[in-house]
């Protein structure tokens, strides 16, 4: 039977991708960074819970094995696509995203080119560490453009003049400025650390795959 649990919970992850960058066309923010947060928590978590399943119910398929990498890339691919194209193009989000965009399509092309031997080339444990990092440093850095829109809301209208007055405590926070504002700030960081933690361990894991592949490119 193909159609098992984890394979649908695989699919539906599949599904997924497309939608964050569908969100941004069609809702307005911070409404399209939070159902991206809740797609990218819920992608983590089935993404875990398909592999698990399918181990211990038997129900691995041809079919899961070649949809769930598909699908992990697909949702990290058009994420950070969607991240970059609304960010400042900051060169701290742009490398580490250039280096996981290149491994994902490096090792694509090495599975594609080895063919029936790209058995080889078996997801690590790392693999999946670093996917899930991934997934966790989109999810965050979602959330930095749910804090910038509330904290933009909640100063509408008011002179500098006033929101340094509210943020240095001179003025009472009644809209909870101070923590929007943080929360917005400390999301950027350490989403950022998180996706820079993340390039590293894609780059081992790239590095680690070519190895692999090395004796099946000589001659």
């Amino acid at each position: 039977m193909i159609w098992t649990i984890p394979n649908i919970l695989t699919t539906l992850r599949l599904i997924a991708a497309p939608l964050v960058a569908v969100m941004f066309l069609y809702f307005t923010r911070p409404y399209a960074d939070i159902l991206a947060v809740i797609l990218f928590i819920g992608a983590a978590i089935t993404d875990w819970f398909d592999g698990y399943l399918a181990r211990a119910w038997g129900q691995q398929t041809k079919l899961g094995t070649m949809l769930d990498p598909i699908a992990d890339k697909a949702m990290v691919v058009i994420a950070l696509m969607v991240i970059i194209g609304f960010s400042s193009w900051s060169p701290w989000l742009v490398l580490p995203a250039t280096m996981i965009l290149f491994r994902e399509v490096f090792v694509s092309g090495l599975r594609e080119f080895l063919g029936d031997t790209a058995g080889t080339l078996k997801v690590t444990n790392l693999a999946k560490w670093k996917t899930t990092l991934q997934m966790i440093a989109i999810a965050v850095l979602f959330s930095q453009g749910v804090f910038e829109h509330y904290f933009g809301m909640s100063i509408w209208g008011m002179d500098q003049v006033m929101v340094n007055a509210i943020l240095n405590g001179d003025a009472p926070d009644h809209l909870g400025l101070w923590w929007k504002l943080a929360g917005a700030d400390w999301s950027g960081r350490i989403g950022l650390w998180l996706l820079w933690i993340a390039a590293a361990l894609t780059f081992i894991t790239g590095w680690d795959y070519f190895r692999k592949a090395m004796p099946h490119l000589k001659g």
